[in-house]
């Protein structure tokens, strides 16, 4: 695709259609020499839909963003976004993609994402730039988007050191919406925000993926954020999804230990999250051998079954509802909560919610 078809598709792309896939990821796998960062990831992300990514640090939540955006090494696995195969691209095809701004990444700091050279106008219009747009229309885009994450055009000459740390992270949303992406992927874009402005920036994610028909992707560690603005979550761990589905469902009704104890770690006074922590951090009850459930030697609930490795499916008591469908890899999903709450003599599932933030 030439610089002038780049140019074209950014200044009148159609949009596409409601709930389209924007992003699919298949059996994708990262390795960097020996290590093996991501094993065999399934992921789907659709348009006008914000989809969750959660897990601790060193699960491979980043890497999994980089891959999509091209910044990783994919050893195998296919990558499709908008209907293109993205891992087959190399070179001159690769780099023409880049610059179409089809996929578009927010990074978690934006201080040092930001030129700190560069005035705000600048920075938002330098996608546009890249892509080839003529100049005369960069200035009425760059306002536009300014104006779409709730910046005064007054600050278009300042540089990132003169803004606050809210106003920065919206220009780096502003420069990433610019050229009208198919897919954002949003790394931890609240971490180093005050309440206030944290609230601020999921609002926006929030309108912005209808308003243009986005999928996004939000990595976060921060589970009531995502309660308040994910459709969707997917949860990561040492390289592998344990459990996708629903975001009230994951964060709610977990199918997964791992999940679980995510959920109940998040801050909150509810006794009923101590409780649940006080067993779910409680040592592995079975020693498993090495090469099943990736879990097991820090699971209260593995056993013998836990040497082969889970496939993600979902639980016998969960019925299936199509996109939407529930599953972990967890060989206990079905009877796992019922022995969290040993005093429960119906079986019924504990609670670790996590309250939801005003959308």
């Amino acid at each position: 695709m030439s610089i002038t078809a780049i140019a074209s598709s950014i200044a009148d792309g159609p949009a596409p259609a409601a709930g389209s896939p924007a992003l699919r990821i298949e059996r994708l796998e990262v390795r960097y020499g020996r290590s093996t960062v991501l094993g065999g990831v399934d992921l789907e992300a659709r348009s006008g839909e914000i989809l969750g990514l959660i897990g601790e640090t060193g699960s491979g939540k980043t890497t999994l963003a980089r891959a999509v955006a091209g910044l990783a090494p994919v050893t195998s696995g296919r990558i499709t976004v908008d209907g293109a195969d993205r891992t087959v691209l190399r070179g001159r095809a690769l780099r023409t993609a880049r610059r179409a701004g089809t996929v578009q990444y927010m990074f978690q700091d934006p201080l040092r994402s930001l030129d700190p050279d560069l005035t705000v106008a600048r920075l938002v219009g330098e996608p546009l730039a890249v892509a080839g747009l003529p100049r005369a229309e960069r200035g009425p885009r760059v306002r536009e988007a300014l104006d779409r994450v709730g910046l005064d055009a007054a600050l278009a000459g300042r540089t990132p050191g003169a803004l606050s740390g809210g106003q920065r992270q919206r220009v780096a949303l502003a420069r990433a919406i610019v050229g009208r992406p198919r897919l954002l992927l949003a790394d931890e874009p609240v971490s180093a925000l005050d309440a206030s402005n944290r609230n601020h920036v999921l609002r926006l994610l929030d309108r912005l993926r209808h308003e243009l028909g986005l999928a996004v992707v939000v990595i976060s560690h921060d589970l009531d954020s995502l309660a308040g603005i994910a459709d969707r979550i997917a949860v990561l761990y040492r390289g592998r999804i344990v459990e996708q589905g629903p975001a009230p469902a994951v964060l709610d009704r977990p199918l997964h230990p791992y999940s679980a104890l995510l959920a109940a770690s998040a801050p909150g006074p509810d006794p009923s999250r101590r409780a649940a922590l006080r067993i779910l951090r409680a040592p592995a009850a079975a020693a498993v051998p090495g090469g099943g459930c990736g879990f097991a030697h820090r699971c209260p609930f593995a056993d013998a079954a836990c040497a082969a490795v889970p496939e993600l499916g979902p639980a016998l008591a969960v019925p299936g509802t199509g996109q939407h469908t529930h599953t972990a890899a967890c060989h206990h999903s079905p009877d796992w909560r019922a022995r969290l709450d040993p005093g429960n003599a119906h079986g019924a599932p504990a609670p670790t919610t996590v309250s939801e933030q005003p959308r």
